[in-house]
């Protein structure tokens, strides 16, 4: 089988880069390992200047226009007459943006594993079993996340890594809080992200700075200190990539984590990975395409991972510096846009 585009992964970046070149009836193929589409790690959360203006509203399970930040020493509360941030569900916003993609006339295989890349050409085989089957390809997208293989293959390493853990827990909360402790969480943060009839209680941190075990352990004693039990429930994990590096390489494009493009300091990639998803489609269309809209993508991506390098140097630094963020979010002195990828 011959492809005028083939995209590896069918999560938000690899279907906006597949819808996008539907549209253009460029007929892409995208092959995504799961047997359904959309099921991810994540907490879920997507910023108003990023997206939730741009997806349905009924994919929005709740809407905050009131954010809390709460460190060691402060409890501040932000609010905007527009929500600041949503909830939505992976799996619903993942089907979504699939019957997008097909109804424009893009292809998508589950249950298919990437096994060889070799030139143009492709090594897939079904996760349960059969025999391996060959695509061949003009141009290839890497939307395949953290590890992904097609970064691997264009020779790209992955060194700054986030980690994020979070368990789904049953209950019904009003607030959105992002907890800034650097004895839980290092540099990172922790998480309450109220959903419909669920909240995703979580954390995130560099791996460089903290181990999972150790991220895990201090979400788990903040969690119980907080008023949630989860040793009885399921964590997930999952790595986040901010280790951009590029994302054209002749034929051969990355998108969202795959890319390294999301974000070092808040471990958002939903935002990046579509945008990024969309502009590598329009150069895929027109190979003279400027992409300025990637321009500043990458420019605030190396501006947050910037901050966590500098919020990394010590404990005493990191501490003081969740403080002085939180004063600056209080007094206006930083609006709270700034910590989103959104451009």
């Amino acid at each position: 089988m011959h492809v005028h585009t083939l995209i590896v992964g069918a999560g938000p970046g690899g279907l906006a880069c597949a819808r996008i070149l539907a549209e253009h009836g460029l007929k892409p193929l995208v092959i995504e390992r799961k047997e359904s589409i959309g099921a991810k790690v994540c907490a879920g959360g997507i910023t108003w200047g990023g997206l939730i203006s741009r997806v349905p509203a009924d994919l929005a399970e709740k809407t905050f226009p009131v954010q809390h930040i709460i460190t060691p020493m402060q409890r501040v509360r932000i609010e905007e007459p527009a929500p600041i941030i949503a909830t939505v569900n992976r799996v619903k916003l993942g089907q979504y943006m699939a019957g997008q993609a097909t109804s424009a006339g893009a292809e998508i295989l589950t249950g298919w594993q990437l096994r060889q890349i070799h030139g143009q050409k492709l090594v897939i085989e079904q996760k349960d079993g059969g025999h391996p089957d060959d695509i061949t390809f003009d141009h290839l997208v890497g939307a395949d996340g953290s590890n992904s293989m097609v970064r691997r293959y264009v020779g790209l390493p992955s060194t700054r890594v986030g980690i994020g853990i979070t368990y789904q827990i049953s209950g019904d909360l009003p607030d959105m809080e992002w907890h800034l402790d650097h004895r839980s969480f290092g540099n990172g943060y922790g998480w309450i992200f109220p959903h419909g009839d669920t909240v995703s209680i979580g954390a995130y941190a560099v791996r460089g700075t903290m181990s999972a075990g150790r991220l895990k352990k201090g979400l788990l004693s903040w969690a119980e200190q907080s008023g949630f039990s989860l040793v009885r429930e399921q964590a997930k994990a999952e790595y986040i990539n901010f280790d951009y590096r590029g994302w054209r390489f002749g034929r051969i494009f990355l998108v969202g984590d795959a890319a390294g493009l999301a974000s070092g300091l808040t471990g958002e990639g939903i935002y990046p990975a579509i945008v990024s998803g969309e502009e590598v489609a329009r150069s895929i269309i027109d190979p003279d395409y400027k992409s300025t809209v990637m321009d500043r993508l990458i420019h605030k991506q190396r501006q947050h991972s910037r901050v966590v390098a500098l919020t990394g140097l010590s404990p005493v630094f990191n501490r003081l510096a969740g403080e002085v963020l939180a004063m600056g979010l209080r007094c206006g002195l930083i609006p709270f846009n700034k910590l989103e990828m959104a451009v």
